[in-house]
């Protein structure tokens, strides 16, 4: 199923953001009320709505009004541990006509700090007739299997588990860990430059453009490692896996930009990968590591993994 997220503080332009959803093809329209960043909340946007239940629930039912898809809402628990305000929230999108409700277990002051509160969110699940849809920390398909048979939500959401592993979703859909290799990692990852070349153009302008998201995406990519739940199952019940990264790889970029091909990537990666990890394994020898730590990203080192 496709759907289309908008961020928007209108009723008009929902309603435009609907029509074009649907003329792409799209299946339902989200609008995220969640989004904690300032680029989003100094506009008026993102979880700044949630401190407005009632105009938030009024441009929902207006929207929802109008469009021709299915109206769903993202939001968050509150603005702050001091004012917790989901339940009301909810019940006013409900009247409102929204489909879903996607709560992310966090306030927007939280941003995504500390574990999401998934027992709340399966309060929300139980006790509304809206459906709920549980959002936060979700890493490997294990551990959305868990929260969605524990919290009782009608679905889950990954959000940075998808950035991190774009075939998260397949793994789920098959219920096992997908061991890509380092050369099926790269096609991956090329695949998204390929579409930023295509959509900003292959040269110096659309390298300028591209990098004020790229650098963004394979920040999450780049942390990427196998988190196989034989090993690190019982270890993501106590602690969220997503949240036991303690540092990142800083890779060159420039190694997927400048690649002929998924071959040239490759061979670049895996000699900056094998620098990197001499590197990890000296501070391991020196002590100054642990050699298990999950939260060390994986890069895109010279180990092929294969399921």
């Amino acid at each position: 199923m496709f759907g289309f997220q908008v961020a928007c503080k209108t009723i008009a332009d929902g309603i435009a953001a609907s029509k074009l959803a649907k003329e792409a093809g799209a299946q339902f329209l989200d609008i995220n009320c969640g989004c904690p960043i300032h680029e989003a909340t100094r506009r008026g946007m993102g979880s700044a709505m949630l401190r407005k239940p009632r105009a938030l629930a009024k441009m929902v039912a207006g929207i929802a009004a109008e469009s021709e898809l299915p109206v769903t809402v993202k939001v968050r628990l509150g603005e702050n541990d001091k004012k917790i305000n989901v339940d009301s929230v909810v019940r006013f999108l409900e009247r409102a006509g929204a489909a879903a409700v996607t709560v992310h277990g966090r306030t927007a002051e939280q941003r995504y700090k500390k574990a999401a509160d998934w027992g709340r969110v399966g309060e929300l699940a139980r006790s509304s007739s809206v459906p709920i849809i549980g959002n936060g920390d979700i890493l490997t398909h294990y551990e959305a299997r868990a929260r969605l048979e524990e919290s009782g939500c009608a679905a889950v959401m990954a959000g940075r588990g998808a950035l991190i592993k774009p075939w998260l979703f397949l793994e789920f859909k098959e219920g096992r860990e997908l061991l890509l290799t380092t050369s099926e990692r790269v096609g991956v990852y090329r695949l998204l430059v390929s579409y930023m070349k295509e959509h900003f153009g292959d040269d110096e302008r659309g390298r300028r453009k591209a990098w004020y998201f790229f650098p963004w995406h394979f920040d999450f990519l780049t942390r990427y490692r196998p988190l196989p739940e034989a090993v690190y199952g019982a270890q993501s019940r106590e602690h969220p896996l997503i949240l036991t990264r303690q540092d990142l790889t800083d890779p060159r970029i420039d190694a997927l930009w400048d690649a002929a091909s998924d071959a040239d990537a490759v061979a670049a990666l895996e000699r900056i990968g094998a620098e990197r990890c001499a590197g990890w394994e000296e501070e391991v020898r020196a002590g100054g590591r642990e050699a298990g730590d999950p939260s060390r990203g994986g890069g895109l080192g010279s180990t092929e993994q294969r399921g």
